[in-house]
């Protein structure tokens, strides 16, 4: 600023200022640059990305999620859009490639009304109406799910996606199986808790070889050799509490002055291990789970007893312990008792690959399970694990609303075709805006056709056709390279996936152009080099 001739300075030197429709530009540029980024992977037949960090460790996959959180962004606005996708990952777990490209649609059909002179501020209000417009047709659209079948298509559909090989269907057995395992009913209402279902993962064997076991897995071994590698109708205690002697909390010095007392002060430490094994011995206690460390004399009274005993198990493993057989978690070895003792049919340990694993299997009633991811190699199983992951949680959700919507695109092409009639029920600049988002909806069924090698612009023909002749579920076909029926296919989303994916993407849309100035400070001298404000995005062009 000048004062007749004297600047004053209020921002600090150095600092950068973009203004107006320059600032909007390149947040709407930045945005865009970011969907597109990851675009190309949505739908069955997308293609993944690989990323490299800056000490050569490799990624490989197609979750949208996964591939922006290596993504080493720079620019505010693609910070933005990147935090979309983590929102739909922590909050539903699919449908991550969803909202990010939905979020860039909508700014670039915003874009266009921009130049035509409509206010952002007119937009972000069309958006919003047109959002609250498209959840009340996202509800009465959705279709009630009667069964497991419906749950295994949901899985299918998800798992599809995703770099699983022609191993999805025996992978959607497994995660319907899980899920059911967990499932509980509360208050009339079914709840799924996706934490209690414990995925492990192996180097070695086929993705087929993976295992759903109705119990736990915990990756330790018996803390012994001569304890025995297997337990029968097992009697499990879980102790939280070392089998060690305790260290004084002040320093303290022992001093035998005659040697023939030594043994007898060894002894006496012996004698305290030999109780505490005859406690659990006697609560009749087949296998002991301890939380923190278990003494070497310890040990080997507990082999002596014929006890398996697992030591240093995370507090994560023992919560689902308790769940999956029953078990109460107990702290002082006196209230150690019959009752708090939990049960399986099998406790025994097993050669895994190069590495030894307890399996508690047959568990009565287990309200914990374990899936155990088998592959060729480390960034196979990474993949899958991120895949099931995903998986577990829209089957979760599933089971829970007992909602869901046909896919492959179906689903946008009826709301966009719905939102244009609404439009003309609004009127105003509003109006624009509402039809802007109808257009937006359409990148999902274009860019599923575009990454299945299909013809954009004559399939989504087809498909207006088909929904204009009241087919609401048809859909991209992606195998056949045609416009299908979904419902008769199988290819179901969530109904709360779809619903987060929307919110979010159009409350970052409407965030993003409202900002019609940014203020950046000067970088720091290390990282002057990734090019400042707006910057660069790991070896890619700047955004």
């Amino acid at each position: 600023m000048m004062s007749g001739q004297m600047p004053i300075l209020i921002l600090k030197e150095g600092t950068r200022r973009e203004q107006g429709k320059d600032a909007q530009r390149g947040n709407i540029e930045a945005a865009k640059a970011i969907a597109d980024a990851v675009r190309t992977t949505l739908g069955p037949k997308g293609m993944d990305k690989m990323m490299v960090d800056s000490i050569g460790d490799i990624v490989i996959s197609n979750d949208g999620a996964t591939i922006l959180k290596e993504m080493d962004v720079d620019h505010p606005a693609a910070k933005m859009i990147v935090e979309v996708a983590k929102s739909q990952d922590t909050s539903v777990g699919d449908g991550t490639t969803t909202a990010v490209v939905l979020a860039g649609e909508f700014l670039k059909q915003a874009e266009t009304l921009l130049e035509q002179g409509v206010h952002s501020t007119v937009i972000a209000n069309g958006y919003r109406m047109a959002m609250n417009e498209a959840k009340k047709l996202l509800e009465s659209s959705s279709i009630k799910a009667k069964d497991d079948k419906t749950l295994r298509n949901i899985a299918i559909t998800a798992l599809s996606g995703k770099n699983t090989g022609l191993s999805y269907e025996f992978l959607a057995d497994l995660v319907v199986k899980a899920v059911n395992a967990v499932a509980t009913e509360r208050d009339g209402k079914t709840h799924v808790d996706h934490s209690d279902i414990k995925v492990d993962k192996k180097n070695g064997g086929s993705v087929t070889d993976t295992l759903f076991i109705s119990g736990l897995v915990i990756d330790k071994e018996k803390v012994h050799a001569k304890m025995p590698s297997s337990v029968k109708d097992a009697k499990i205690a879980l102790i939280d509490s070392a089998l060690e002697i305790k260290k004084t909390e002040i320093e303290a010095k022992v001093q035998i002055t005659d040697p023939t007392k030594i043994q007898d002060f060894l002894g006496q430490e012996s004698e305290t291990f030999k109780k505490m094994v005859a406690k659990i011995k006697n609560s009749g206690a087949s296998a002991v789970f301890c939380q923190k460390g278990i003494d070497d004399i310890a040990q080997h009274y507990l082999a002596k007893e014929g006890i398996y005993a697992v030591r240093r198990v995370k507090k994560s493993d023992m919560e689902k312990l308790q769940k999956a057989t029953g078990a109460k978690v107990v702290t002082n070895l006196d209230d150690l008792k019959a009752d708090s003792l939990g049960k399986a049919e099998k406790v025994e340990e097993k050669k895994i690959g190069d590495d030894r694993m307890t399996f508690i299997t047959g568990c009565a009633n287990p309200k914990a399970v374990s899936i155990l991811i088998r592959g060729a190699t480390e960034h196979v199983i990474a993949e899958i694990e991120r895949s099931l992951s995903d998986a577990i949680r829209v089957v979760a959700i599933t089971k829970e609303d007992a909602k869901y919507l046909p896919g492959g695109g179906a689903i946008e092409s009826e709301i966009s075709m719905k939102l244009k009639g609404f439009a003309n029920t609004v009127g105003g600049r509003e109006q624009m805006a509402i039809e802007a988002f109808s257009k937006a909806l359409e990148v999902i069924p274009r860019t599923l056709a575009e990454n299945a090698g299909m013809d954009p612009i004559n399939t989504l023909l087809k498909l207006k056709s088909e929904h204009d002749t009241g087919h609401t579920s048809y859909g991209i076909n992606v195998y056949e390279e045609k416009v299908g029926d979904m419902n008769s296919m199988g290819v179901f989303d969530p109904l709360r996936v779809k619903k987060h994916a929307y919110e979010a993407a159009v409350e970052v849309a409407t965030m993003i152009l409202r900002i019609d100035d940014i203020i950046a400070s000067r970088k720091s001298s290390a990282s002057e080099g990734s090019g400042g404000m707006p910057g660069g995005m790991g070896g890619m062009p700047p955004y």
